[in-house]
């Protein structure tokens, strides 16, 4: 009997404030970034996050999360069901800021069985295909986790991963003044043990914190306490977990939350 493939499901943090780049006239995973062809409509705007859903799809993921802050009813505005884009999609909220880890763990009743294709809506990045590679190398070695890989000239802005030759991972520096680190990492693939990892890290956490903050200081503390998905792989990797990545030597990688690169993608990607 051949055994059922193993789901794949794709999943969107798109719960920010956008404070970087406000005031926006709709949420920044909307802003229009190039142009599309629509049948028998001509070309028409596309909106950034098109571009790494697209890329999702290439890799064989039929159906997305995104979790949102209440607020943002644009983009399931704009979205719809996917079928634009040839997708499922569907549409959770999170209610307390923390950060990226309770946001992606909302989805964790649906995707807890399910190999994970994770991407932030506000980023561009090529090759378009990258995430076909991740799948790839989830899905023939042992890695419970892989990280996509780009070259970075802004180390103290992000994510900077230390790996050996083979691809195994060792550490993530957030936001780091490591100049000897070459790459960081800006999407990922994993299994249900990760998934899993994840759901009692948060819940851990949360626990030690709602029983710390009221609801008031919930609200006039936004960035409290708030705790980077790479923390929790770092977790990961100290409880056993495999981290493998990818580097994309010559990839490319682009931000849009801040002004100044939101200008470098309209003009990169602004023509039809």
């Amino acid at each position: 009997m051949t055994a059922t493939p193993q789901k794949i499901i794709g999943l969107l943090p798109a719960a920010g404030q956008g404070s970087r780049i406000s005031p926006l006239p709709m949420s920044k995973e909307l802003f229009p970034i190039g142009f599309q062809p629509l049948a028998g409509k001509g070309m028409r705007p596309k909106a950034a996050c098109q571009y790494l859903l697209e890329a999702m799809g290439q890799a064989g993921v039929q159906e997305t999360f995104l979790i949102l802050r209440p607020g943002k009813w644009d983009i399931p505005a704009y979205l719809g069901d996917g079928s634009q884009l040839n997708m499922r999609l569907a549409y959770l909220t999170v209610h307390v800021p923390f950060g990226v880890p309770f946001s992606l763990d909302q989805a964790y009743p649906f995707v807890k069985d399910a190999i994970v294709v994770m991407g932030f809506p506000d980023i561009l990045f090529n090759p378009t295909h990258a995430y076909t590679q991740l799948v790839e190398r989830l899905t023939t070695t042992q890695a419970d986790v892989v990280l996509g890989l780009f070259p970075t000239d802004q180390p103290d802005k992000v994510g900077l991963v230390d790996f050996n030759q083979n691809g195994l991972v060792s550490g993530i520096y957030e936001k780091s003044q490591l100049t000897h680190l070459r790459y960081m990492w800006a999407i990922a693939v994993w299994r249900p043990r990760f998934t899993e990892f994840l759901h009692q890290v948060v819940e851990a956490k949360r626990k030690t914190l709602i029983g710390e903050i009221s609801p008031v200081l919930l609200k006039a503390f936004p960035e409290y306490t708030e705790m980077p998905i790479g923390d929790v792989i770092v977790d990961a990797i100290a409880n056993n977990l495999r981290v493998d990545a990818i580097p994309f030597e010559t990839g490319h990688y682009l931000d849009i939350g801040t002004p100044e690169n939101l200008i470098n993608a309209v003009y990169h990607y602004g023509q039809p």
